[in-house]
């Protein structure tokens, strides 16, 4: 994803770097406009392991600095521009102030979305088709076990034995995550190119879309012991 690197003050016609939040020329507060992205606004390099002291740190400082109450006499373009500068500025802090909007957020800037609502979301990993073929037998088991009149603890305890092995998947692919991750921050680290970080994003991607499903597995057996009614 091409990101552009310049802005122009709508105030004075002066350039400025593209997430610099004050004209030099002018001083005024500048038009969101173009920007960059959540990281470069912040003043956090593009990593999946944040400084959360410098994220808050930083937060608070830009806060001050675009809060609304600040511009009440300002001219009415300059109003605006101190509400879409914080209103920006919330959204980046929501989004990276978490691991996981911040993984599905970097994937999204480096061109990589995971997911989303189309059909590629919907179908099933395929290194996760076994266990789901396995947990609509044991659903399917536990239901007709109900429909028999098998005891609440009788059903319980074969739902808890098909979630051990969902529960299994879910411990390795956050462990791989965290190693990939890891691979993510150094190769920023030492501005590796694009060809190198490619495989990485891949990676993280794909294990984003079997995260997504893995808790739908678990979900979908929370459900099954939920009260009937």
């Amino acid at each position: 994803m091409t990101t552009p690197t310049l802005q122009v003050c709508r105030s004075c016609g002066g350039g400025s770097p593209i997430d610099v939040h004050f004209c030099p020329q002018c001083g005024l507060i500048l038009a969101l406009g173009r920007h960059g992205d959540y990281f470069a606004y912040l003043g956090l390099p593009r990593k999946l392991a944040v400084d959360s002291e410098l994220l808050e740190r930083n937060f608070r400082a830009l806060s001050r600095q675009f809060h609304p109450d600040y511009f009440h006499n300002a001219t009415p373009a300059e109003r605006r521009a101190s509400l879409e500068r914080s209103s920006y500025l919330n959204d980046a802090y929501r989004t990276l102030r978490h691991a996981v909007p911040r993984l599905e957020y970097l994937l999204q800037i480096e061109g990589m979305p995971a997911g989303g609502n189309g059909e590629g979301s919907r179908q099933v990993p395929p290194s996760l088709l076994e266990e789901v073929f396995e947990l609509n037998e044991d659903l399917d088991a536990v239901r007709e076990m109900r429909a028999e009149g098998a005891t609440e603890t009788e059903w319980h305890a074969r739902l808890e034995q098909a979630r051990r092995p969902i529960e299994a998947r879910r411990a390795a692919h956050e462990a791989k995550l965290a190693e990939l991750s890891a691979q993510w921050d150094a190769l920023v680290d030492r501005d590796a190119s694009a060809d190198e970080r490619r495989p990485v994003l891949t990676a993280l991607r794909d294990l984003v879309l079997e995260r997504n499903y893995i808790h739908n597995l678990l979900a979908g057996i929370d459900r099954e012991l939920a009260p009937a009614g």
